[in-house]
């Protein structure tokens, strides 16, 4: 059987999946440095994304969309909280339940947040023109959605609070 082009980039370690996971510690280890000076560590920067996305959500909800070890959300939630950034209030239907929502501080830091992946986006695609930007997203959605990874939820949060996991784990 003939090898393509395909398998001898892949075993001189140029193929796309390696290439793919090249790229991506690369780029998260760019954000981690550019949301730093937001005093944010990526999963922090994340759980601000999904909480301005769908506000309210109760911590059990929040651990579910990201697919998160919920003991370590709550710690993260906690920190977000203290810094002023999110608010636990009761939910009235069920006093069980903490409904999560970011404060006036929380939605400046996620306006800045917003700021700083955008310059982060464009940096780590500086060689591509627009159109090229534009095509890339498109397949590397189709991609994700192939292989069953939940929109805009990096799939690292799934791993954090696990024993040996650090702090800083890079979703972005």
């Amino acid at each position: 059987m003939a090898r393509t082009r395909s398998d001898k980039q892949a075993e001189r370690g140029d193929g796309v999946a390696f290439l793919l996971a090249q790229l991506g510690a690369h780029a998260a280890a760019a954000f981690a440095e550019r949301v730093g000076p937001l005093g944010l560590t990526p999963p922090e920067a994340g759980i601000l994304r999904r909480l301005g996305q769908v506000p309210g959500q109760s911590q059990r909800e929040l651990a579910d969309a990201l697919g998160m070890h919920a003991p370590r959300l709550v710690a993260l939630i906690d920190e977000l909280e203290e810094r002023g950034l999110v608010t636990r209030a009761r939910d009235p239907e069920d006093r069980r339940n903490y409904a999560i929502s970011l404060t006036d501080d929380g939605r400046r830091t996620l306006a800045e947040l917003a700021r700083a992946a955008r310059r982060h986006e464009l940096a780590i695609t500086s060689a591509l023109q627009p159109d090229e930007r534009a095509l890339l997203a498109r397949m590397l959605r189709r991609i994700a959605e192939e292989q069953d990874l939940a929109p805009g939820i990096h799939p690292g949060y799934r791993r954090l609070g696990r024993r040996g996991e650090k702090r800083s784990s890079p979703p972005s």
